[in-house]
């Protein structure tokens, strides 16, 4: 099974020490609790027409929880976004028995561990892509792809192109929207979420629930257009 398979990765020393270090140190107001520590899988719908990419766990987010985007400030941004346009069952992603569901949308990050600096190295980005690549593969019925922040849009073309043998070279812009071919999802791109945007005003809630709308236009245009 693939979840069990991310989980028990350690293919990558240096975040093996730094995800595993970080769960040990916790933060002050997390000291109680007990880190996951390990690499995160996706979660979701495994049968949705969304898929979101994120870029790695955060150190106190699923790398604390276990659920990517879940936790954080992050988390709190995209969740809230996500359930005012319909992907999301709550506005909040706190812990693992929170009674979050995803509808039609599943989430999961190009590298499955928290990296140092949020910037893993290529090595590393190349040694999980083969997890995104057997996402990619089993999430069939996916036909839009939503990559959060230039790292997951570069990552996500990088494990594509394993999957089709044909690489896109498409300029990352917040807002995009690319249309990548004959039997292919279509690709949207967004700033990441991050406070270092969000609280800047680099990336406003409204922009952010624009994308999701497009990519909610676009899906029911192609759902109607296959009755």
């Amino acid at each position: 099974m693939l979840q069990s398979q991310v989980i028990a990765c350690r293919l990558c020393p240096r975040l093996v020490e730094f995800r595993e270090r970080v769960a040990t140190e916790k933060r002050p107001r997390s000291r109680e609790e007990t880190y996951w520590g390990r690499p995160v899988p996706g979660f979701g719908d495994p049968h949705a027409h969304l898929l979101i990419l994120g870029l790695a766990p955060a150190a106190h987010g699923g790398n604390r929880t276990g659920r990517v985007f879940t936790g954080d400030p992050s988390a709190r941004f995209l969740m809230d976004a996500l359930y005012e346009v319909g992907f999301a069952s709550q506005p909040t992603s706190e812990h693992l028995d929170d009674g979050l569901v995803l509808r039609d949308a599943y989430i999961t990050a190009t590298v499955k561990c928290v990296p140092p600096g949020d910037r893993p190295t290529v090595e590393e980005s190349r040694n999980c892509r083969r997890y995104l690549v057997s996402e990619i593969t089993l999430l069939s019925g996916v036909r839009a792809v939503l990559a959060l922040g230039r790292i997951a849009f570069e990552g996500y073309e990088r494990a594509l192109a394993e999957v089709t043998g044909k690489r896109n070279s498409l300029p990352f812009r917040h807002g995009a929207h690319y249309r990548l071919g004959q039997g292919l999802p279509d690709l949207f791109a967004s700033y990441h979420p991050s406070p270092r945007n969000t609280n800047t005003g680099r990336l406003k809630r409204e922009e952010f629930i624009a994308v999701l709308q497009d990519v909610r236009g676009y899906l029911a245009g192609t759902s109607m257009a296959q009755l």
